[in-house]
């Protein structure tokens, strides 16, 4: 049985007043959960959601806190709907302190995004990549800043079946569709480009990171399976699956924003632990680990990722 990573108590004693994060997918989940604990601190938290009724609803539960909140319309499977969160949010606000990129789906069935993008790919990866790169230089002019990118544990594949990156045929137009070898894909992309943001600023004062939250009992599962099963009958096997619950899931996210050592290892990733990762000896997580696929580190890989993306999304 693997013991949970959770945050030193202390970091939760730190005075965030004055301080303002950006985190996507802020109306469940581990969304929820990061925007709950640093609005509990004092600070403020512009919760991008694409169900704005659901974000003002989740708000409403945090009207008690130190900090506060505001909800903004985000839909990042459209690059038209990341801009225009992108220019509220720099209308309103003079400074970031960090940005949470948290939101995503999970082995959905083959569908593409507005802007004719594979689902998956272009709602995990390609919206928040403009999103980051729009927000960029204001998370700059605020360093000491950071970037926390959601990734996954499948982004590691196994020895036999290192998960990459085909720039071939990245929209999957050509080989036959397999959704969960897709969202692994858009994870090892995240990690890619936590990377490449990590060398691209450093010297900067904005550090960018990846993790890995853990087997979290939220509502991504749905592509897998119904929700309720993971839920409700899977519920007694938790502690042996190494599932938790968004509080839990959140921990890792936190301690990247919070933690004063991270900024020593820009580019890092950071897991929970999971009873997923087909290297047993990542199973116990780390904060930070280095991930066992080799391509998660192939710096060339990531640059060219980058490249490729500024040109999807219209920044070339």
């Amino acid at each position: 049985m693997y013991r949970t990573l959770r945050c030193d108590p202390k970091l939760f004693e730190k005075d965030l007043t004055g301080k303002t994060y950006v985190v996507t997918g802020a109306n469940s989940g581990v969304g929820l959960e990061t925007t709950r604990q640093l609005a509990r601190q004092g600070a403020h938290v512009v919760m991008g959601c694409r169900r704005v009724e659901a974000g003002q609803a989740a708000a409403a539960t945090m009207a008690d806190e130190k900090g506060s909140t505001e909800v903004i319309a985000l839909d990042l499977a459209s690059l038209e709907s990341v801009r225009a969160f992108a220019r509220a949010v720099l209308d309103e606000h003079d400074r970031l302190d960090g940005l949470v990129n948290n939101a995503g789906i999970m082995t959905t069935e083959s569908g593409h995004t507005k802007d004719g993008f594979e689902h998956q790919l272009g709602t995990n990866h390609l919206g928040h990549f403009l999103l980051t790169e729009l927000l960029l230089d204001t998370l700059k002019a605020s360093a000491p800043s950071r970037i926390v990118i959601l990734s996954s544990v499948v982004h590691a594949g196994s020895a036999k079946d290192r998960v990459a990156l085909d720039f071939d045929d990245l929209m999957w137009e050509r080989r036959e569709y397999d959704g969960g070898r897709v969202y692994a894909e858009s994870k090892l992309a995240n990690v890619l480009h936590a990377k490449e943001l990590a060398k691209r600023l450093e010297g900067t004062g904005v550090i960018a990171v990846s993790v890995h939250p853990g087997w979290v009992r939220s509502n991504l599962a749905a592509g897998m399976m119904p929700v309720w099963v993971q839920n409700v009958l899977m519920a007694p096997l938790s502690p042996l699956l190494t599932m938790m619950n968004n509080r839990d899931g959140a921990q890792t996210s936190l301690h990247c924003l919070l933690d004063d050592e991270v900024p020593d290892h820009s580019g890092a990733y950071y897991s929970q632990n999971s009873i997923l990762y087909s290297d047993k000896e990542c199973r116990s997580g780390a904060w930070p680990m280095r991930s066992p696929n080799p391509n998660a580190h192939d710096e060339a890989m990531a640059q060219k990722l980058v490249e490729v993306s500024r040109e999807l999304v219209g920044l070339a």
